[in-house]
């Protein structure tokens, strides 16, 4: 089929198994009456299950939660909230600033980049691993030709959220999954390797649990969209309460200018 005969077979009608609404009627969800079937669900179960089409358990729940709150940050300093808050600091509205905020919070060497990365990287590994490679063998593989997204981290080697994550999935029985001890197992070897500097990071302990859990990268890029979201809303709303535009003002003298020196201007009388 050519490309008009294939759109013409879609003009004028939408063929989807996600959902659909009858205004004044029902809406209907992946199948399911969204007001009769699914008006006592988790927001976050209900996100998750138009992303997956599957169900999760509380458990499974809890600990997705718990990967938003733990990373939950309102410092205006941090790369995706400072956009939330120079918004707030130029009166602009806040859905403007919020979804500005976000769409940075994919980048590709922090934020929703190296997760990304990581959930296939450990996916890949799994699958070398069941076909006879060994874990080293493929780690080595890796570092000749790529950097090993989900460990290190530029500030500071330490990741403060890590313990309290490894706690949640202990707490709800998750923290046995192949994923979640082969991240661990990744990490000693590049301590093994002198890779000193990479100890595993937020990225990598969230990108091996949502492995465990069934996630694919594109069904845990989705998941992770909103997961920096809580702590942007504060850095909006204290930006707006202080003088507008006097959010992280920069002086000229603090601007260091390598470009054309200054010139003089020879007027010219007609």
């Amino acid at each position: 089929m050519n490309g008009p005969e294939l759109l013409a077979t879609h003009a004028g009608i939408l063929r989807t198994r996600v959902g659909a609404c009858w205004p004044g009627t029902r809406a209907v969800f992946r199948g399911h009456d969204l007001h009769r079937d699914l008006h006592n669900a988790d927001w976050l179960e209900l996100y998750l299950f138009g992303i997956t089409g599957r169900r999760f358990t509380p458990q499974q729940v809890k600990l997705l939660h718990g990967i938003w709150v733990l990373t939950s940050y309102p410092d205006a300093r941090i790369w995706n909230n400072r956009v939330a808050a120079l918004a707030g600091s130029s009166r602009s509205s806040p859905v403007l600033g919020l979804s500005a905020a976000l769409a940075v919070s994919e980048a590709r060497i922090y934020g929703g980049g190296p997760g990304l990365r990581a959930i296939d990287f450990f996916q890949r590994a799994g699958k070398a691993v069941a076909s006879g490679q060994t874990l080293r063998d493929f780690i080595a593989g890796e570092l000749k030709s790529r950097h090993i997204y989900g460990y290190g981290r530029p500030i500071d080697s330490c990741d403060e959220r890590l313990p309290w994550l490894a706690d949640l999935a202990r707490e709800q029985g998750l923290d046995q999954g192949p994923h979640f001890k082969m991240a661990h197992e990744v990490e000693t070897i590049l301590l093994e390797m002198g890779k000193t500097n990479l100890h595993m990071n937020y990225a990598g302990m969230t990108a091996a649990l949502g492995a465990d859990l069934g996630l694919t990268p594109r069904e845990f890029h989705l998941f992770r969209v909103p997961m920096f979201l809580a702590g942007m809303p504060p850095c909006w709303v204290e930006a707006t309460e202080k003088p507008a535009g006097t959010l992280f003002p920069i002086p000229c003298e603090k601007i260091a200018y390598e470009g054309v020196p200054t010139r003089l201007w020879q007027g010219r009388i007609a």
